[in-house]
C-alpha cells in the first residue's frame, strides 16, 4: 500500500459528525440544511429523456461550461476552453493540484486557517507545503504582504478560500490587487493562485475580491454544493488560462472520466435560470439569528464575512477534549478550530444553518460547558 495514504489522517469533521446521536444539536458538518429547487432537476430529466445519458466530452458539455464562463466573466477565463467540470470541489483541487505541481521542485503555500483537504492532499502526492497564517490579533484577516512575505522560490501554487472556511474571513478587492501586484512584480516562473471560491454566493459584505478579476495566473474553483444546497450532486469546476484547463482536462480524465452528465444539465438549468446562491436571504437571516443567539450566550465569537460558519472561543488549551467533552456531556457537535491551523486553537468553529431556536440551544449549551471548564 501507498505508506503517504496510509499515513494520512482520515477527517476529524466526519469523524465528530459520525459520533453524533438523533438527540444532537449538529454545528458540526458543513452541510446546507435546505432542499433545492426540484425544478431544475425536472428540466434535466426532461432533456435526459430526449438525449439519453451518455458521456460528455472529458471537460463537459460545451454549452453548460459556456454559461459558466460566461457567469463569470473573469478576463482571459471567460470561454467554454477555461472550465472543466469536475466530481464536485473536491476533485477540482485534486487534479488543480497534482497537474499543477511537481513533486520534485514546486511547493505549495497554504493560506490559515484554513480546510484540510488542501494540504493533505499535498502531503499523500508528496509536494513540499509551506503554511502563512492569519493572525487572532487581526480578526483572522487575510494579509496579502504576509503572502508575499511567505512565498518562497520553489512556490509554484497559493491556495486562498475567500469566504473562508472556517472563519468567514473574505479577501477585500484592494487586498487581492495589492497580491496580485506583488505577484507579477516578482518576475520569473508565475505563481499561480488557486481561489477556492466555493462560498462566494454567500457573501454578508460589499467588499470581497476575486483573483479571476485581477490576476491572469488565477485558478478558480466552485461548485453547486453550498450555493444551491447540492452537496450530493458532486458537480464542480475550475475555470483556468487555456493552457492550464487543457492540462486539467488531461488528469480530470484519468481521474474520473468526465463529470455526471445529469448534474451538468441540472447545473446548466441553474446558470440559465440566473439561479446561482438564491438562497442568500436565508443564510443572512440565520447568520444575524447565530450571532444573536452567541452573544445572548455571552460567548467571545468571530462575525463572519461569507460562508455560514461562525467562530467562537472555548476558553480552553485543548479544543479537541472539549469539542469531544461538549459532543458527550452536551450533546452538541462543533469543531475544534485548530485542526484548520494552530492560529485557531481555542476556538470551536461551529455552522449555522440549523433553526434559530437549536442555534440558541446550541450556543447555551457551549457557554455552559466553557464555564464549567475554566
Amino acid at each position: 500500500m501507498n505508506p503517504a495514504v496510509v499515513a494520512s489522517v482520515e477527517s476529524l469533521i466526519r469523524a465528530l459528525n459520525a459520533r453524533k446521536r438523533p438527540s444532537s444539536i449538529d454545528l458540526g458538518l458543513g452541510e446546507p440544511s435546505l432542499l433545492p429547487d426540484v425544478a431544475h432537476f425536472e428540466r434535466a430529466t426532461a432533456w435526459v429523456a430526449e438525449h439519453g445519458c451518455r458521456y460528455s466530452s472529458n471537460a463537459g458539455f460545451d454549452d453548460v461550461r459556456e454559461l459558466i464562463a460566461r457567469h463569470y466573466a473573469y478576463p482571459g477565463l471567460d470561454r467554454a476552453a477555461n472550465v472543466c467540470l469536475t466530481s464536485g470541489s473536491t476533485e477540482a483541487l485534486y487534479v488543480t493540484l497534482k497537474t499543477l505541481l511537481d513533486p520534485a521542485q514546486d511547493e505549495l503555500l497554504v493560506v490559515e486557517p484554513a480546510f484540510g483537504l488542501y494540504a493533505k492532499i499535498a502531503e499523500v502526492e508528496g509536494i513540499a507545503v509551506r503554511r502563512v497564517t492569519a493572525s487572532a490579533a487581526s480578526g483572522f484577516r487575510i494579509d496579502p504582504d504576509a503572502i508575499l512575505a511567505a512565498v518562497g522560490p520553489r512556490t509554484r501554487l497559493i491556495v486562498i478560500c475567500s469566504p473562508c472556511n472556517p472563519t468567514g474571513r473574505v479577501l477585500s478587492r484592494r487586498d487581492a490587487a495589492r497580491l496580485s501586484s506583488g505577484l507579477l512584480a516578482r518576475g520569473g516562473a508565475p505563481v499561480y493562485v488557486l481561489h477556492d471560491e466555493i462560498y462566494r454566493e454567500l457573501l454578508y459584505v460589499d467588499d470581497a475580491g476575486s483573483f479571476g478579476e485581477v490576476y491572469p495566473y488565477t485558478i478558480a474553483i466552485n461548485s453547486l454544493s453550498k450555493s444551491n444546497a447540492l452537496t450530493g450532486l458532486r458537480l464542480g469546476w475550475t475555470l483556468a488560462p487555456a493552457d492550464v484547463a487543457a492540462q486539467i482536462a488531461k488528469m480530470h480524465a484519468l481521474a474520473t472520466t468526465c463529470a455526471s452528465s445529469f448534474a451538468q444539465r441540472v447545473a446548466f438549468e441553474i446558470f440559465a435560470a440566473d439561479q446561482l446562491g438564491v438562497q442568500r436571504t436565508w443564510y443572512a437571516e440565520q447568520r444575524a439569528g447565530a450571532l444573536a443567539a452567541a452573544a445572548a450566550a455571552g460567548l467571545e465569537l468571530l462575525e463572519p464575512d461569507g460562508a455560514f460558519y461562525l467562530c467562537i472561543r472555548a476558553g480552553v488549551s485543548d479544543t479537541l477534549a472539549f469539542a469531544e467533552n461538549l459532543l458527550e456531556s452536551r450533546d452538541v457537535v462543533a469543531i475544534p478550530g485548530d485542526i484548520f491551523g494552530a492560529t485557531l486553537a481555542g476556538w470551536l468553529r461551529t455552522s449555522f444553518v440549523a433553526p434559530p431556536d437549536v442555534l440558541f440551544e446550541g450556543y447555551s449549551r457551549i457557554a455552559s460547558l466553557a464555564a464549567e471548564s475554566r
